[in-house]
């Protein structure tokens, strides 16, 4: 999915975005324990308390399983919160839904693929995409009533609406739709910390301008 998102989002934005492939993969991926972690032994290659956008929504946690627990306060995440996030088992789950969550989003890479052979401009790649990704924030959770209820419940608190934001809003807030297709792409760099994801995503952070090498 890597080399796909970065290449076709590069041809459909042209020079609107700059990305670049991360010259290595991440050894956190398959070694998660560190010397000297965050929470029981664990920690990241790439610490989420150095950037902004994940320390948003998420709290450091030495409880948690991964370190970080959704801030209360937090618009977006804050309704996670009162999930166990010291429960191994609880977020062995979460982080498995999570995993599934980015891996589904390569359906929103075809359809930006497909459009764009089609001709198709970016405002209706933009508006195609971002359905697709309100479709498959929900669709994550389809045997999960519970998970399911928290996005709907988040959804409603962020945007008014359980489905995730309309369009219009999404232009309302960026005026752009080269930002609106860019923002379909863009993960929450804190549920991923708490679900123990970060490094495993980071490549996706740098490409998206939400973390610095």
């Amino acid at each position: 999915m890597k080399e796909m998102l970065i290449t076709v989002l590069c041809s459909c934005l042209l020079a609107c975005m700059a990305f670049s492939l991360p010259a290595e993969s991440n050894p956190a991926a398959l070694n998660p324990v560190g010397e000297a972690g965050i929470s029981g032994g664990f920690t990241y290659v790439h610490d989420p308390r150095e950037n902004p956008a994940a320390m948003a929504d998420i709290l450091v946690n030495p409880e948690a399983v991964y370190g970080f627990s959704p801030n209360p306060a937090s618009t977006r995440l804050g309704t996670y919160s009162d999930y166990d996030w010291t429960d191994p088992v609880l977020v062995a789950k979460a982080r498995e839904e999570r995993r599934a969550y980015h891996e589904s989003m390569e359906s929103m890479t075809d359809i930006l693929y497909r459009m764009r052979a089609e001709g198709a401009s970016i405002e209706e790649m933009a508006k195609a995409v971002s359905a697709e990704r309100n479709r498959l924030r929900l669709a994550a959770h389809q045997d999960d009533p519970e998970g399911l209820a928290k996005v709907r419940e988040s959804n409603l608190k962020t945007y008014g609406h359980e489905e995730g934001p309309t369009l219009e809003q999404l232009y309302e807030k960026y005026g752009s739709w080269t930002v609106i297709l860019q923002k379909a792409f863009s993960p929450n760099p804190g549920m991923d910390a708490c679900c123990g994801l970060y490094d495993e995503y980071y490549w996706l952070y740098k490409e998206l301008g939400y973390a610095e090498e």
